[in-house]
This record gives structure tokens, C-alpha cells and sequence, in this order.
């Protein structure tokens, strides 16, 4: 059976019915009305004789004949749009959009970026720290790196590496040389960023009972709180994967006590009904491969030359008592 040009909008239209396998949210991403959706979605089913969608209460689904039909579909659109890119004349350069998080961009991401555009040299990157969560809408971003507890709903979310805490402090802060013990650092001055866990669990953590807390020095991002730390404002609870360059230049210093194990951790995560865009998929998998070489990766793989005691380096800064 040929399909007519005229009916080709209504493939469009249920491709993305398929995606979401719901109307009304294909209609927001289409700029129609769902009933619009609908009316496209029967047209389709008349033509070929089949029944695409199993209409419930709840919603819809796609029957197997839907299926088939979508996978199609969704094929055929990605391979019509990688071409369409190819015929504008900047085709070379893709544009990638990522929201993230300002400490994990000043502190994690930028020292690993050159190794990405190095090689990568046709992606162009747009990255927003905005404290807003973003809006996966059209003319938003491709993905974001969260920190959270892993499921956002419609979002599919690939795990990056684990999070972890412990007391770091300026060495010029006044009391610093002579703190021997975990109850002792409630006497210094304390920073907080504003974290769903923080000093409190931390005390506790350390098996620090009865410990009564001072009023805090309050920051809502944790490269700020860092910052005030190597100031010598107080000591603070640094994350693992940020304080690395910070204690490599002596700006702080680990204090006494244990690693606190954070509840979230990070993810790369992009809209479950979009197709991921190639240049968005290099950079997960590349970011993916620069967690898992990063100190305290949660599942060590075989590294370059060099790279095993580079490794051991830093883990001694990150380590040292």
C-alpha cells in the first residue's frame, strides 16, 4: 500500500500520538488540539484498515499493529531530519543544549570539557546554570544533569556517578590546626548550602551525639559555600566530586571524621518522547566515560598509562585525614 503524500501529516501527528501514548500531551508538543490528534490518528487507521490505538478510560495504547507502525515511523522521521540537517549550510556545526548545575559545571565539568570539544570539534555548547529546572520545551535544552534521587517523571535518566560528603575547612581558619576530633569542628564557624542533608547528618554520621550547632553561614550553591571556605569564613561540608581541585591547592583541607554517603546522586537525563539527538548522545556517553575515570568511581575500569597514579594523587588529597 502507497501512502499519500496528504496523508503524511497525520503520520507525523501519530508518531508523536506513539511517543507519549496519550493525545492531549502529542497535541501540546504539536501545537493542536487533541481532538485534532484524534481526527489525524482515524484517518491513518481508515487508510490502512487497522486499528493503531486501544481507546480506555484511562487514556490510550498502542496495539501491535501500532507498534510496528511507530517504530517505523520514528525511523523514518529521525533519518528525514538527520538530512534535513545535513542540506543547511552550517551542517558542520550541531548546536548542543545542556542545563546543569553551577557548582558541577565551575568545579567537575569545565576542567573535562577541552577533552570534548577536542573531540568533538562540530558541536557548539550552550550550557545554562540556571537554578530553574528546565523546560524540555521546544527551544529548551537537548538533555540536563541533575542531582537527585534518579526518576523524574517522563524523563529518562542514565546514572553518572554517586555523591559523598565530608568537613573541609581554610587552613588559616582560626582553630582549624588544633581540631583532633569530629565533636570538636561544632566549635568552628559552619557553612551550609542549603543541601536536604548537612551538618546535623553528618555529626551523626561520625557518631557525635548531643553536639549543639551554631547558627550557620548559608549559601545556595555549593561552589559558593566552597569559596567561603577557602575564605576562612568557617569549615564546610564539601561533595567529593567538587573539592578535588580546592584541596590540590591547599585552599582548603579535610578536616577529622568520616564520609557521609549522599541520598542523591547524578544523572544525565533527557525527555522520554524525544529522540535523542546525536550530538546529545555523544555527550552522554562521554560524560558517562569521564565519571567512571573520576576519583571514588563507582565501578573502576582500566585506565591509560599514567592515569593509575594520577588517580592515587588525588585520592590522597581527597583522603588525607
Amino acid at each position: 500500500m502507497v501512502i499519500r503524500p496528504a496523508l503524511l501529516p497525520a503520520l507525523a501527528v501519530f508518531a508523536a500520538a506513539a511517543r507519549h501514548q496519550n493525545f492531549a500531551h502529542a497535541a501540546e508538543e504539536l501545537h493542536l488540539t487533541a481532538s485534532a490528534v484524534s481526527h489525524h490518528v482515524r484517518k491513518l487507521e481508515s487508510l490502512l484498515g487497522t486499528t493503531l490505538f486501544q481507546r480506555h478510560a484511562r487514556g490510550v495504547t498502542l496495539t501491535p499493529e501500532g507498534r510496528q507502525l511507530a517504530d517505523a515511523a520514528a525511523a523514518a522521521l529521525a533519518d528525514v531530519s538527520a538530512v534535513a540537517g545535513n542540506l543547511r549550510p552550517d551542517a558542520g556545526t550541531r548546536v548542543l543544549r545542556i542545563s546543569t548545575l553551577h557548582s558541577l559545571v565551575h568545579c567537575w565539568l569545565l576542567p573535562r570539557l577541552p577533552q570534548f570539544c577536542a573531540a568533538h570539534p562540530e558541536v557548539r555548547l550552550e550550557i545554562d546554570t540556571s537554578p530553574a529546572l528546565a523546560r524540555f520545551d521546544e527551544g529548551g535544552p537537548d538533555l540536563a544533569v541533575r542531582y537527585g534521587p534518579g526518576h523524574w517523571p517522563g524523563l529518562v535518566a542514565h546514572h553518572l556517578m554517586d555523591d559523598a560528603m565530608f568537613p573541609v575547612a581554610s587552613p588559616r581558619l582560626p582553630g582549624v590546626a588544633g581540631i583532633t576530633d569530629p565533636r570538636q569542628i561544632a566549635s568552628l564557624p559552619l557553612i551550609s548550602d542549603l543541601t536536604q542533608q548537612g551538618w546535623r547528618e553528618w555529626f551523626r554520621a561520625a557518631g557525635v551525639r548531643g553536639v549543639r550547632l551554631p547558627p550557620m553561614h548559608s549559601f545556595s550553591d555549593s561552589t559558593d559555600a566552597m569559596r567561603a571556605a577557602a575564605e576562612g569564613i568557617g569549615a564546610t561540608l564539601a561533595r567529593r566530586h567538587l573539592a578535588l581541585g580546592w584541596l590540590e591547592r591547599g585552599d582548603v583541607v579535610r578536616l577529622p571524621g568520616p564520609t557521609m554517603q549522599a541520598r542523591f546522586a547524578y544523572y544525565a537525563v533527557y525527555p522520554a518522547h524525544r529522540p535523542l539527538a546525536p550530538a546529545a548522545s555523544k555527550f552522554i556517553d562521554w560524560i558517562k566515560q569521564q565519571a567512571k575515570e573520576a576519583p571514588w568511581a563507582d565501578a573502576p575500569e582500566r585506565r591509560p598509562p599514567g592515569a593509575r597514579r594520577r588517580k592515587a594523587r588525588e585520592e590522597a588529597f581527597l583522603t588525607r585525614p
